[in-house]
């Protein structure tokens, strides 16, 4: 979740070569995986719409997987051992151990952002809903900034695993074309700070 939230927007979009291939991905494999993940369909958006969606794509991004995810395909987001974890398969799949873990369902779209439908018991679940409610807290920190939104965004996440960091510069180039396409590029992270909700799952529930 660090790597994601604290990554510098100033950085390069594409990896430096002793840097690039932590998958085994050659260039092409790159470029094409590249041209894959170029949002579509991006409009504007109101602001608390637009805060929504970057929440919780950040969150899911910060989440270990290791496969390519699908616009329209559902994913699954769990809180296990102490971290998140983005998979194909759901809750009634697994152990009990990972059901109790289960955060909700998420869909990557075609404008790259994610949305997700959050588990019906997600409020009563204090693990889940406490490590929801500390990246909130990250957020909201990271918005305490005169930087504008744009500046901030992680086009560039080096310590992230490779399909994370191709999708958070997705989201990236998205989010910045949904503000610039709003007419939002001047407006502070600050002014977008003070329109999160009160309740931290709220935002969640927004991105829907």
């Amino acid at each position: 979740m660090q790597a994601l939230i604290h990554s510098n927007a100033g950085h390069s979009a594409v990896a430096r070569k002793e840097d690039a291939n932590p998958e085994g991905k050659g260039f092409n494999g790159f470029l094409l995986d590249w041209h894959q993940s170029e949002p579509r369909g991006v409009v504007a958006k109101p602001r608390r719409q637009l805060l929504a969606e970057f929440f919780t794509s950040m969150l899911i991004l910060s989440a270990q997987f290791k496969y390519k995810p699908a616009i329209g395909t559902v994913n699954h987001l769990y809180w296990i051992n102490d971290e998140w974890s983005l998979s194909l398969i759901a809750p009634d799949q697994w152990s009990g151990e990972r059901r109790a873990g289960y955060a909700g369902t998420c869909m990557l779209q075609r404008d790259m952002t994610w949305t997700i439908i959050p588990s019906e018991v997600l409020a009563e679940n204090k693990p889940v809903a406490g490590a929801i409610g500390r990246f909130y807290d990250a957020f909201a920190e990271m918005l305490d900034t005169d930087l504008t939104l744009e500046e901030i965004l992680p086009f560039y996440a080096g310590k992230l695993r490779y399909y994370q960091r191709l999708y958070a510069s997705a989201l990236s180039r998205s989010m910045r074309a949904a503000v610039i396409l709003g007419d939002q590029t001047s407006t502070s992270c600050r002014e977008w700070q003070m329109l999160l909700p009160r309740s931290k799952i709220d935002l969640l529930v927004d991105s829907r």
